[in-house]
């Protein structure tokens, strides 16, 4: 892996014979030179007398082509780097937000603790595994599924206040944290990161699918987005990595990294202030 930006400044008077090596030499990363490259801000985790901030990161990859997935899953489009990638993210955060569709199509499953980063989360007062936080409207979820019943620590669901009272009641039984988003059936995006900073988790990590994430977009509160670009072309009709209604205005985000391996793009795009709104 190398990095391409920001490029790399040599010092003006090295101390050492030689040069030190530049982050665009290409070579194995490890994981914790990954995650210092990937570190949420500083207000995330608060400190100094000041309330955390949440923070939510969305994580995509596309193909060349636009294509956020091939055959309804987005594994043909990835690689190994982009998997041990996907892992930092995840080891870094303290809840993974993603969609119910995602949820069934790509069978997910409760994230694991790593002995990896066991220290660095402890000392982050972080908890031994990121939680997951399943985003849907009609609780259409099998909560007999280990996401549900064997978590290190208990899923939450969000969802409107006006959802099916059974399956809320499904969902907490399998030992689920309800969270009301919204006072219908459907969860407004907008007051996820806070009500999730509401239970600790100011850390965020969404996953998509491009319909949630799009939803996040749109209501401005997708703060950072690392995009993985694969190369590999899929043609079809795939949606792309946000799939929802158009903005009025495109929202401005800046590029803060990019990353290369194996003809892989790991980018990572900042929200602007005062990025436009849908």
């Amino acid at each position: 892996m190398r990095r391409l930006f920001p490029p790399f400044e040599y010092p003006a008077a090295p101390t050492a014979p030689g040069r030190e090596e530049p982050p665009s030499a290409v070579r194995p990363w490890t994981l914790e030179e990954i995650a210092d490259a990937y570190a949420y801000p500083a207000a995330a985790a608060g400190g100094a007398g000041q309330a955390a901030r949440p923070w939510l990161r969305g994580n995509m990859v596309a193909s060349l082509d636009g294509a956020a997935h091939h055959g309804g899953r987005s594994q043909p489009l990835s690689s190994d780097a982009d998997m041990r990638i996907f892992g930092v993210l995840r080891a870094l955060a303290d809840a993974v937000v993603v969609g119910a569709e995602t949820v069934r199509r790509e069978g997910y499953r409760p994230a694991r603790r790593r002995e990896a980063f066991a220290a660095r989360r402890e000392a982050a007062g972080q908890g031994p595994a990121p939680a997951i936080a399943v985003v849907s409207a009609s609780l259409d979820l099998d909560f007999s599924l280990p996401l549900f019943t064997e978590p290190p620590v208990p899923t939450l669901v969000l969802t409107g206040a006006a959802a099916p009272a059974g399956r809320q009641d499904a969902a907490r039984e399998a030992g689920a944290v309800v969270v009301h988003a919204g006072e219908g059936a459907e969860v407004d995006p907008a007051r996820v990161p806070g009500l999730l900073a509401g239970h600790g988790h100011t850390r965020l990590l969404t996953e998509g699918g491009p319909r949630l994430l799009g939803r996040f977009a749109a209501a401005g509160v997708l703060d950072e987005l690392c995009l993985t670009v694969s190369p590999r072309i899929t043609s079809g009709g795939a949606a792309r990595i946000l799939d929802g209604p158009g903005f009025e205005t495109p929202a401005e985000y800046e590029l803060t990294s990019l990353l290369e391996e194996d003809g892989f793009l790991f980018s990572r795009y900042r929200r602007c202030p005062g990025a436009a709104r849908k």
